[in-house]
């Protein structure tokens, strides 16, 4: 006799976890991890004012964009909660109402940490490409590395990968650029 089946986790879940953890369902299953660690916090506040300031706000880019730190997305089944995503306003003229994004953003940015890059790679990325995500960049604060993917037909296509204080100028925010070298803390 086997084990009983898990159930699936649900959005109820999430609510149970204590402050220092963000929750996800992935396939069915919460996953969590902790609040990012100081390297990770780092790049993510650098990435999201860098191009944020161009696309969201308009300073010294083409605006046009919203740009977020860790929304909360409802794609079909799955949570996820990149650490910055951006839909293109003319998507998305006005943010929703509620607590979540039911829209897929046009980009995602996820910041890799030991604890989490196997899932934001295996589990996570394939999600985004079935939901129709555009641009997807990985950074990884460890290896000093930004990767750059395109969405080809539900297939990510690796663009580029750049590292240690390389000039980005990449989609899908290639209008303007600036160095990694800001993202790394030392």
């Amino acid at each position: 006799m086997g084990l009983p089946a898990a159930r699936p986790a649900t959005y109820e879940d999430l609510f149970d976890l204590p402050e220092n953890l963000v929750g996800e369902i992935i396939g069915g299953r919460l996953v969590t991890h902790p609040r990012p660690a100081p390297k990770h916090a780092r790049a993510y506040y650098t990435l999201g004012f860098k191009v944020g300031g161009a696309y969201d706000d308009g300073v010294n880019g083409p605006g046009g964009w919203w740009i977020l730190d860790e929304p909360e997305l409802h794609l079909a089944r799955d949570i996820l909660v990149p650490d910055l995503a951006g839909w293109r306003r003319e998507r998305m003229p006005r943010l929703p109402e509620t607590a979540w994004f039911e829209l897929p953003p046009d980009w995602v940015c996820e910041i890799l940490s030991p604890s989490t890059a196997k899932v934001d790679r295996a589990e996570k990325l394939p999600i985004y490409a079935a939901h129709g995500v555009r641009h997807a960049w990985l950074v990884d604060p460890d290896l000093r590395t930004l990767e750059v993917f395109e969405n080809h037909d539900g297939r990510w296509l690796l663009l580029t990968v750049l590292e240690n204080d390389a000039a980005v100028s990449q989609p899908p925010f290639d209008a303007i650029a600036f160095s990694l070298s800001g993202l790394w803390a030392d």
